[in-house]
């Protein structure tokens, strides 16, 4: 048995979880937050059999898209702000950040 934690932009979370469930797989939402962009994030917990691994990702990668998106970066914490003038940047967004972890034991209650 895996688990498969999957760290997505908000953006593709609905649409994520529509398919996952499409697919019969139950998941676990959490909220999350990135740490780059302090952007939110949903983070997905699935309990999968070791067959069923490419098929959850297939699903994760078909609804999870990259995108470029403007940000304004976070005023530096040492030195002068006086003469720091924050300009948008354009960086890639979305996707997923996927870890399959084997699991030694899993239970329900």
């Amino acid at each position: 048995m895996k688990m498969v934690v999957a760290i997505v932009q908000d953006k593709d979370s609905n649409r994520l979880s529509g398919a996952l469930v499409k697919a019969n797989f139950r998941a676990t939402k959490l909220a999350s937050t990135g740490g780059f962009l302090r952007a939110g994030n949903t983070t997905f917990m699935i309990g999968v059999e070791d067959d069923q691994v490419s098929t959850v990702l297939n699903v994760i990668r078909s609804n999870c898209k990259v995108r470029d998106q403007l940000v304004t970066p976070v005023t530096p914490l040492s030195g002068t702000s006086d003469s720091y003038m924050p300009l948008p940047v354009e960086v890639q967004v979305g996707g997923a950040t996927v870890f399959v972890l084997p699991v030694e034991r899993f239970e329900h209650f």
